[in-house]
C-alpha cells in the first residue's frame, strides 16, 4: 500500500541471490513488476552468492526460475529478455577475502538508490552489514531487507537487532513478513477504517471471539533440520499470527503512516496477557503430525522427515488462547492455531459476533450465523455469514447464508503476490508494512514465556494423523467454553 507509485533507479542487492527465497519468491515477482511497469528501466539485481557463476550462469537460473513459477504462467519474451538484462552476479564470501566486497563495488552504481536484500540466515546478517560498511557501500540513502526468523528468541533478536542498527539507522530496517503483503491483509485495514457500519461493532459488547487460522497440508519437506530449531511457535506465532492479531486489533491509527500504524501495532502486543506458568498448561496445545493421508495420498510422519533425529519434542502444530487487556477487547479471546499437514490449506481471520440478546424465532439459532471471515488464502476474500428466511409457505425456516467478497470475480485485474507489493514497497521507500524493531522484540516478549514453560514443565507435542483438523487437545482448548473451530460450523 505504498503511498509512493513513481520507480526510482535502484542497485537492488540479493545476498543469497541464488538461494531457495531468491528462485522460488523474490525473482519471479520482480519479473511481474517489470512486466507490469513497476520497475525503473535503470534498476539492476544484482545477485550475491559463493557459487562462482558468470552473469549467463546466474541469468539461466533465473530464467528457469521465472518459467517455474504459478504467477507467471505465460512469459513474454521481449519482457523476459528485458528483465534477465537487468540481472548480473557477483561472488562474495561474506566472511572471506576483501576482493569479494571489491568486486560489488565496481557492480553497484554510485548515482542510484541501493537496497540490500538479506535472503541468508539472520545470524549473518551482522556480519554482512559490517563488511558493506567497511567496503563504503552504504550511502545515505541504502536501506536493508531482513527476512525472519529474526532471532529464536528475545536476545538472539536484540543481538541481530544491535548488529544491523550499528550500520542502517532504524529507518532504513526493513523486517520482512510476507503476510503483511498479501492483499487481504492489506483490505482488512481498508474494511476496518474505511467503513464506518463496521467500527461501532468492533470491541467486546458485539464480538464474542477471533479466530487467526494458519493451514498448511504440506509438512517440513527438506526444513527438517531448520524446524528442529524452530517450530511453529517461532515459525509462524511469533510472527505471522502475532501481526494478523495486531490488524485485527488495533486502534484506529491518526493516519496511514509508517509510524503511525505501527505505534498502533505495538499496542496491541504490549497489550497482551502474559502466559505463564499454570496458563500456559491450560491455554496452549502442541502438536506434531503422525503418518496419515493427505488428499488421497499416504505421506511420512514428522519424525520420519529426513534431516532430523528419530525423537524430536518439535511442534508443528500450535494452538493457543491469547487475551488483549485493554477498554476494547477485555474478556473477548482470541484463538490462534497453525499447523502443518492439515487437512485443508487456508489462512484466514474469523470475527465471531455474539448472538442476539433476545431470539423471536425460538430453535433457530443455527452454527455459522453471525461470521465475518477474512479469507488470506486460497480465494481471497470477505464472507459474511448471516441469518436469512428459506424461501416457502408454512412454517418460519431460517438459513444461514453468505453475503460473499471475492477478490478474483469482483475486480479484474489479477492480485499481485505477497513479494511484489512488499518490494514496490522496499524500491519506493515505504515501511508501513514491516516489522519495526520494537515490534519484533515485543512479539518475542510474549512468546519467549511460552517455550519456556513447554521445556520447563515437559509439554510435549500431542500426535495428530497427517491429513486431520489437528490434535484433539485443540478442540478441547476453544470446546471448553462452548465454542468450536470456524470449519466445524460453517455452512456446508
Amino acid at each position: 500500500m505504498s503511498q509512493q507509485s513513481a520507480p526510482h533507479p535502484t542497485d537492488l542487492v540479493v545476498f543469497g541471490g541464488t538461494g531457495d527465497l531468491s528462485m522460488r519468491k523474490l525473482l519471479p515477482s520482480l519479473y511481474l513488476l517489470d512486466r507490469d511497469g513497476h520497475l525503473d528501466a535503470r534498476t539492476r539485481v544484482v545477485a550475491v552468492s559463493r557459487e562462482g557463476l558468470t552473469d549467463a550462469d546466474f541469468r539461466d537460473k533465473a530464467a528457469a526460475a521465472v518459467r517455474g513459477h504459478r504467477a507467471v504462467q505465460v512469459t513474454e519474451p521481449d519482457v523476459l529478455r528485458r528483465f534477465l538484462d537487468r540481472l548480473s552476479h557477483v561472488t562474495v564470501d561474506v566472511g572471506g577475502e576483501q576482493e569479494g566486497w571489491d568486486a560489488l563495488t565496481g557492480a553497484l552504481d554510485p548515482g542510484r538508490d541501493r537496497v540490500f536484500y538479506l535472503a541468508v540466515p539472520p545470524m549473518i546478517s551482522g556480519r554482512i552489514c559490517h563488511g558493506l560498511n567497511e567496503a563504503g557501500l552504504v550511502t545515505g540513502g541504502s536501506r536493508v531487507v531482513m527476512e525472519k526468523p529474526l532471532g529464536r528468541d528475545l536476545a538472539s533478536a536484540r543481538a541481530v537487532n544491535d548488529a544491523v542498527g550499528a550500520v542502517f539507522e532504524e529507518s532504513r530496517i526493513y523486517r520482512i513478513d510476507h503476510y503483511l503483503g498479501k492483499e487481504t491483509v492489506q483490505n482488512l485495514l481498508v474494511l476496518r477504517f474505511a467503513n464506518v457500519f463496521l467500527e461501532p461493532l468492533w470491541n467486546s459488547r458485539w464480538i464474542d471471539h477471533v479466530q487467526i487460522t494458519a493451514a498448511e497440508t504440506v509438512g517440513v519437506g527438506g526444513r527438517r533440520g531448520y524446524y528442529d530449531s524452530a517450530g511453529a511457535m517461532r515459525d509462524m506465532v511469533q510472527n505471522h499470527l502475532l501481526q494478523l492479531l495486531c490488524l485485527t486489533a488495533m486502534e484506529p491509527p491518526a493516519s496511514y503512516d509508517r509510524d503511525a500504524v505501527r505505534d498502533e501495532k505495538l499496542k496491541v502486543l504490549q497489550s497482551l496477557r502474559p502466559l505463564t506458568g499454570d496458563r500456559v498448561v491450560e491455554d496452549t496445545v502442541r502438536g506434531q503430525y503422525g503418518r496419515g493421508t493427505v488428499r488421497g495420498t499416504e505421506v511420512l510422519g514428522y519424525l520420519d522427515e529426513p534431516g532430523g533425529p528419530a525423537v524430536s519434542d518439535t511442534e508443528t502444530f500450535v494452538a493457543l488462547r491469547a487475551e488483549i487487556a485493554n477498554w476494547r477487547w477485555a474478556g473477548v479471546p482470541f484463538y490462534l492455531r497453525t499447523g502443518k499437514r492439515m487437512s485443508h490449506a487456508r489462512s484466514e481471520i474469523v470475527i465471531r459476533f455474539r448472538e442476539v440478546p433476545h431470539t423471536i424465532f425460538p430453535g433457530t439459532n443455527l452454527p455459522g450465523a453471525g461470521s465475518l471471515v477474512i479469507r488470506l488464502q486460497p480465494d481471497e476474500g470477505i464472507h459474511l455469514t448471516t441469518l436469512a428466511k428459506a424461501p416457502g409457505a408454512g412454517a418460519l425456516r431460517l438459513r444461514s447464508v453468505p453475503l460473499e467478497l471475492s477478490f478474483a470475480n469482483t475486480f479484474a485485474t489479477r492480485s499481485p503476490e505477497a513479494y511484489e507489493r512488499l518490494l514496490t514497497d522496499v524500491l519506493a521507500g515505504d515501511p508501513t508494512l514491516f516489522m519495526r524493531r520494537d515490534e519484533v522484540e515485543a512479539a518475542w516478549h510474549w512468546v519467549d514465556p511460552v517455550i519456556e514453560a513447554w521445556n520447563g514443565l515437559s509439554i510435549t507435542p500431542e500426535t495428530y494423523p497427517a491429513g486431520s483438523a489437528g490434535p484433539a487437545g485443540a478442540h478441547r482448548l476453544i470446546g471448553r467454553t462452548g465454542r468450536t473451530w470456524y470449519e466445524e460450523e460453517r455452512p456446508r
